[in-house]
């Protein structure tokens, strides 16, 4: 058995109302997003007149597929989370402050909730190169600062790592 076309394998969030709303907000965040189809209830149950039922929207080039299912569901956990590589300082410090905005929370390690309640990772690759040095005590120095941190700072990284290698 094979699977269909691209993206025959997606993610699909569960929102109580705010899909398009979502939708809108990640879609102004991330290059190469679009929001794709949106399906309305039917004006044959008027209470729902004009609401958005499901959708679908891609975030750089993954598409992700959602529903307004109602604040029946226990909402999002740290459990499922989305990772942000990231190539440099400016990109996390545009991704967290973008992500935050409006009521997200900052947590530790590089991990925030947005508004809507979905966790992300915002993660410079230069943290997976530090944390890979091949010298294993700059690797424990960089991963030891980056547990300290909340939004994490690749100059502190960077120093960590360095001022072990300097010893």
């Amino acid at each position: 058995m094979t699977l269909a076309a691209d993206n025959a394998i997606s993610p699909c969030l569960w929102f109580d109302h705010q899909l398009e709303e979502a939708a809108a907000f990640y879609t102004s965040i991330f290059p190469n997003s679009s929001i794709g189809h949106l399906t309305r209830y039917p004006d044959s149950i008027p209470s729902q007149r004009g609401r958005v039922m499901a959708g679908e929207f891609t975030l750089d080039g993954l598409m992700f597929r959602a529903i307004n299912g109602g604040p029946d569901h226990a909402g999002f956990t740290e459990t499922i989370s989305f990772s942000v590589t990231c190539a440099d300082q400016a990109e996390v410090d545009h991704y967290w402050s973008s992500l935050t905005a409006d009521g997200g929370e900052e947590s530790v390690c590089g991990w925030l909730k947005d508004r809507f309640g979905l966790s992300w990772q915002i993660v410079p690759r230069r943290l997976y190169e530090l944390m890979e040095d091949p010298d294993p005590a700059r690797a424990t120095a960089a991963t030891e600062a980056m547990l300290q941190m909340r939004k994490i700072v690749v100059a502190d990284l960077e120093a960590a790592a360095d001022a072990v290698a300097e010893e």
